[in-house]
Formats: structure tokens, C-alpha cells, sequence
């Protein structure tokens, strides 16, 4: 079983926090938490990716949370907050959140900040050897068991994707969006597909290395460890 991102979300407002819930939960795995205490029982229990905080909350500032969990995790924090004033986005900020979103707010925002946070923190990794493969997105040099191979670069995007989430499912939807980010209105699904195909045709081999990349059924792909 491919295991997803796992999301906290802590937010008082019941309906609020089903929506979250429910915007995100096709693509991840979604804690929810109506309170501090609530959530720090679950970054203590879970291996938790990031954290959706509301800045007000009955037990407590969500803020000074912030602060609380950046004394222990480096686990991206998106604050929300109703106050449109500088301050709450500032003390944040400040705190050690990574990215502020003001209600109200588009689920479909909320949804491409958090794509955003989870792309940063895996987007590290520069070189990558794998079998035979060697890929360094630093110098463009893709290495195929000795042999160069040409990549576009709409390729090159989909092939870090997966390596940076090797043995996770990508779901279609972010491929499209990291791939062509910001373009998508016109994008056909049948677009994705061609590339995917593309890739793996260039990195197959005489060898007797397995093929990484899976199609996961109703889902999307993954790079298979």
C-alpha cells in the first residue's frame, strides 16, 4: 500500500474543518483537530507533513503554537487567520509559520499553497542514482547504464516529481500541476499520459532493472522503490 502525505488540520469551526478535509482528502491523508490540545496529541502519534493552523482556538493562540512546534519539527505551517491587518501575518510569520491564508479563503488556494509547501520541502535533492540511472538536475545530465538520454523538459519535471515522491503515489492532478504550473486550463489528461509514456520508453533498458514507473490505478503514478 502506497502511503500518502499525511496533513494536520487544526480549526475550531467544525464546517470549516470538514471542507479542508474534504478539499484535500483526495490527495492526502487528513488529521483533524478542534483544538491544541487535540493537536498536539496528533503530531506526537503521527509523522505528520504539514499543518493547516487557525490562529484563534479555544484552548490557546495559534501562534504561539507555531512557536511551540518549531522548538521540536520543521513541518510546514499554513496559519489561517481572519484578521487582514498585517499583524497576525506578521507574528506568524515571525513565529516560524511558512506561508499565511486570510478567510475567508478558495479551497482551491488553500489546496495549490499546500502543494506548494509539500513540493519545497522535498525539492532538496539535486542528484540521484539509482541502478543504472544517474540524474543530476544541476548539470542536465540524465544517464541511462552509461548512456546519456535526451529529456525535454516537460520530461525532466515529471521524472523529478516522482523521484522526489519515489514509493508515494502522485495523483494525475499534481503531475499536470507541477508539470505545467499555472497553464493547466488547457491541458488535456491525454497530455500527461503521452509524456509519461515518452519517459518511460527512454529510460527502459536491456538490463535487468525493474521499471519505476508504475501506473497506480485510479490514482496516478509513482516511482517504485
Amino acid at each position: 500500500m502506497i502511503e500518502l502525505e499525511q496533513i494536520l488540520i487544526v480549526e475550531d469551526d467544525k464546517n470549516l474543518n470538514n471542507g479542508i478535509k474534504i478539499a484535500l482528502g483526495k490527495e492526502y491523508y487528513c488529521h483533524q483537530a478542534f483544538s491544541i490540545i487535540e493537536a498536539e496529541k496528533i503530531l506526537n502519534e503521527y509523522k505528520i507533513s504539514l499543518a493547516i493552523l487557525d490562529v484563534n482556538l479555544p484552548d490557546g493562540n495559534g501562534i504561539s503554537f507555531v512557536a511551540e512546534i518549531r522548538k521540536r519539527s520543521k513541518v510546514p505551517v499554513i496559519i489561517l487567520t481572519a484578521d487582514k491587518s498585517e499583524t497576525d501575518i506578521v507574528m506568524g510569520l515571525e513565529s516560524g509559520a511558512n506561508d499565511y491564508i486570510t478567510k475567508p479563503f478558495s479551497l482551491m488556494e488553500l489546496r495549490a499553497r499546500v502543494r506548494v509547501q509539500l513540493r519545497d520541502k522535498t525539492s532538496q535533492e539535486e542528484v540521484f542514482q539509482i541502478d543504472g540511472y544517474y540524474f543530476d538536475f544541476v548539470r542536465m545530465e540524465f544517464i541511462n547504464n552509461g548512456n546519456p538520454v535526451e529529456l525535454s523538459r516537460t520530461e525532466q519535471k515529471l521524472l523529478r516529481c516522482l523521484l522526489e515522491n519515489r514509493g508515494k503515489s502522485v495523483s494525475r492532478s499534481q503531475l499536470i500541476d507541477y508539470i505545467w504550473q499555472g497553464d493547466t486550463e488547457f491541458v488535456e489528461e491525454h497530455a500527461l499520459t503521452v509524456v509519461v509514456n515518452r519517459l518511460r520508453n527512454k529510460l527502459r533498458n536491456t538490463q535487468k532493472h525493474p521499471e519505476y514507473i508504475k501506473t497506480v490505478y485510479g490514482i496516478g503514478y509513482t516511482w517504485q522503490i
